[in-house]
């Protein structure tokens, strides 16, 4: 399967509207309309998935344009299975943001599991203006509960203005990577959120399997590591607990209001 979608909001008279919303499944886009959230008029939207992906040979994208000013929150629905193909084919899925100047983006998927013989291939990036902020969260699980997992590399590039701020690549299912303490210590789990939202903390921190880093050119990782997902989040949640930026995501209640001028799904495998 290939499938291209695309997503952008607007800031107008004070609030975010949908402006364009083109789902191509299994990447399916579904705002939710009319709702009264804190914050500046976030638009919420939920990446659901229409059909089983990836599976091998499938090439998956996303597109997210972000206006000036405007607030969005992309949220998934359940957990992605990146399941093999017929052949052994490698599966590729992109997710690119472009956000502008005093734009803000809450990125937060469920967690990617990485079954046995699966073999895929993930790309996130994003390009910030300069004051625009940005929250990503990513959870991999390596293998449903009692199998080894399959093959996956997760790519994250993140760059504000012409500054890179993050550019990360975990491999998973390398099993010389998998027997060294220096990788994940054993755990089935790893759980990331980057924070390029105000200010950042001064210094390290770290805990029970978490940690929160302020990186070189601005920003924060915080890192976690479980046996369970649930357990990761948690731990991932004690980590930006710690963010001095963090407490901005919330504020006074608004009406959302969207205006969607182009709305189309396909949902046919081709």
């Amino acid at each position: 399967m290939r499938a291209r979608a695309r997503l952008a909001v607007e800031r107008r008279d004070g609030r975010t509207v949908v402006t364009e919303l083109r789902s191509a499944a299994p990447m399916t886009l579904l705002p939710q309309r009319s709702r009264l959230r804190r914050g500046t008029g976030t638009a919420v939207v939920h990446l659901v998935s229409s059909a089983t992906a990836p599976l091998g040979g499938d090439d998956l994208s996303l597109e997210v344009h972000v206006g000036p000013g405007a607030h969005l929150q992309l949220r998934g629905i359940a957990a992605t299975l990146a399941l093999p193909g017929h052949k052994g084919e490698r599966s590729h899925a992109s997710i690119r943001f472009d956000i502008d100047d005093e734009a803000s983006v809450e990125f937060l998927p469920e967690p990617t599991i990485v079954t046995s013989r699966a073999s895929h291939s993930s790309v996130f990036a994003a390009q910030l203006a300069d004051t625009a902020r940005l929250r990503f969260r990513e959870t991999l699980v390596l293998g449903r509960v009692g199998e080894r997992p399959g093959s996956l590399d997760s790519t994250v590039e993140v760059v504000r203005g012409e500054t890179p701020l993050l550019r990360q690549r975990v491999d998973i299912g390398d099993p010389a990577l998998a027997a060294s303490a220096a990788y994940l210590a054993g755990h089935r789990v790893l759980a990331t959120e980057l924070l390029v939202w105000g200010a950042d903390p001064a210094s390290a921190s770290s805990g029970d399997w978490w940690s929160l880093v302020p990186l070189a050119r601005g920003g924060s990782l915080a890192t976690a590591l479980a046996a369970d997902a649930v357990t990761a989040q948690r731990r991932l949640a004690d980590a930006t607990a710690g963010h001095p930026g963090l407490s901005t995501v919330d504020g006074a209640s608004e009406l959302i209001t969207f205006s969607v001028q182009n709305h189309s799904v396909a949902n046919s495998r081709s």
